[in-house]
């Protein structure tokens, strides 16, 4: 029926007179199970399910969506929607056109080898307190007294159609665990999460994926390898210019924050500029020289499994990679149909809705720095004097996306190409230049985790992938907090 409905849409659009139009049918379903120090608290369980439509009308793109599913409903919201968009033409200066793409009509999805509909409340609590039990006793004189985990899956059901002529529908199933907690040492409390960096680990596909994290013994791994950082209380670094190497946990982050939120069409072209930030770039600035012959750095929706995966996007356009840092220079911005027109180019599929009743606007998917052919070995032997950033603990960076500062969690000095003692919370403040004209090496070694990046308003947290091999900085200032 829902498809139906959608199809419906289009030919009252058509009957309008509507220069182009979509409407996409959308169901989400949210299960997230939560336990505190192992007692279970309320699992939260949210669905959502509707009809959105947009419209181009005389230049002028208006959206509207309903969660009552029905013909006399959807007519109504077309209706309206035209409506605000006549409204709007007779007003707007710059009109809005779409990029002109290939339609595709496909039945697509994630495999899930143990559907994560058959996974129960039940059975994730206990899940969680299996990992929970690992670590409810100190370690090296350090305890755990607030031990905060989570763990969950999402489906996402999706029927969309535009009047070019696509017919595009998918289901996509994706799992994600989050551990945040309290460590105690000494009697302070140093709040950290598991993987560090306020990112979890999952992926799209079946609960099989949450099983082969194995974190029953991932996650004491991970707490032992970071007591070093969170007993090194007395050793903060000194404030200096040296060499740096980023574990993939923060050279990820930097992948993201500084790179693919600035080069996201929308933000560039001002529209963003109230709602998620503004960036450094102008219009006329791709190919511009950000960084140094080292610096490469993708975004790829298509990678199997991923957080961010997905084979078309919301404005019905196939997914591909996009390289948006290479050898330095900016060659390629988040596009989605509309941006892609102004710069008359093709659309990279960069448009992405998170439930019925938000439009659709450039979001990241995967993005991650290239890995490149040097072992951390290779790396620390050059290294005469830096410091070994291997985690973060908190970051911030602004609107612009120009200056931005991350601290270290477990954190290591390197001397004469061997790692010494560790150092406590090293901080690294630097602009987006700076940072990407100071790398010199990248290894092999690309590792990723998952996150939401928020943006938008009504706010849309997107689904995604960070991630980075080890890379080094040569002659960065480095300080302590």
């Amino acid at each position: 029926m829902s498809n139906d409905l959608v199809d419906y849409a289009l030919e009252l659009a058509d009957k309008k007179h509507c220069e182009y139009s979509e409407a996409r049918y959308q169901k989400t379903s949210d299960v997230t199970c939560f336990t505190r120090n192992g007692n279970p608290e309320p699992a939260v369980i949210i669905d959502a399910e509707g009809i959105g439509i947009r419209v181009i009308y005389d230049g002028a793109l208006s959206f509207g969506a309903t969660n009552l599913i029905s013909r006399e409903n959807v007519k109504d919201l077309v209706e309206k929607v035209v409506k605000d968009a006549k409204a709007a033409a007779a007003v707007t200066a710059e009109k809005i056109h779409f990029s002109q793409e290939e339609s595709h009509v496909e039945k697509w999805g994630v495999q899930e080898k143990k559907k994560v509909d058959d996974v129960s409340v039940e059975s994730m609590i206990s899940f969680l307190r299996e990992i929970d039990k690992t670590i409810s006793e100190p370690l090296s004189d350090v305890s755990f007294p607030n031990r905060n985990l989570y763990a969950g899956y999402n489906t996402e059901e999706k029927y969309y159609a535009n009047s070019d002529g696509s017919r595009l529908e998918s289901r996509v199933p994706r799992v994600a665990y989050l551990g945040m907690i309290v460590c105690l040492y000494n009697g302070n409390p140093i709040p950290i999460t598991i993987p560090p960096g306020y990112s979890g680990l999952g992926g799209t596909g079946g609960w099989e994926i949450m099983e082969n994290l194995n974190l029953v013994d991932y996650v004491p791994s991970q707490l032992k390898e970071m007591m070093p950082g969170i007993k090194a209380s007395a050793k903060p670094p000194k404030d200096e210019t040296l060499d740096l190497i980023l574990g993939p946990n923060v050279a990820g982050l930097t992948s993201h924050e500084s790179c693919g939120h600035p080069g996201e069409a929308d933000r560039i072209l001002g529209r963003e500029g109230a709602q998620a930030g503004e960036s450094f770039l102008k219009a006329d600035k791709l190919g511009m020289q950000i960084g140094s012959s080292e610096a490469y750095v993708s975004d790829d929706p298509t990678i199997p499994n991923s957080m961010g995966f997905y084979m078309y996007d919301d404005e019905g356009v196939k997914a591909r990679k996009r390289r948006l840092i290479t050898a330095g220079k900016f060659t390629e911005f988040l596009q989605n149909r509309a941006t892609a027109s102004y710069f008359k180019i093709k659309s990279n599929s960069s448009s992405r809705a998170v439930q019925f009743d938000r439009e659709p606007i450039i979001r990241m998917a995967n993005t991650f720095i290239e890995p490149g052919d040097w072992t951390f070995e290779e790396m620390l032997k050059e290294v005469k004097r830096g410091i070994y950033i291997k985690s973060f603990m908190e970051w911030n960076i602004d609107d612009k996306r120009l200056n931005q500062r991350y601290v270290g969690l477990q954190a290591f000095m390197i001397e004469n190409g061997k790692l010494g003692e560790a150092v406590k919370n090293p901080v690294l403040e630097i602009t987006t230049p700076k940072y990407w004209g100071s790398i010199d090496a990248r290894a092999s070694d690309i590792k990723y985790t998952c996150g939401t990046c928020g943006k938008g308003d009504p706010m849309q947290g997107a689904p995604v992938f960070f991630g980075a091999p080890h890379i080094r900085l040569r002659n960065v200032r480095v300080s302590s907090r």
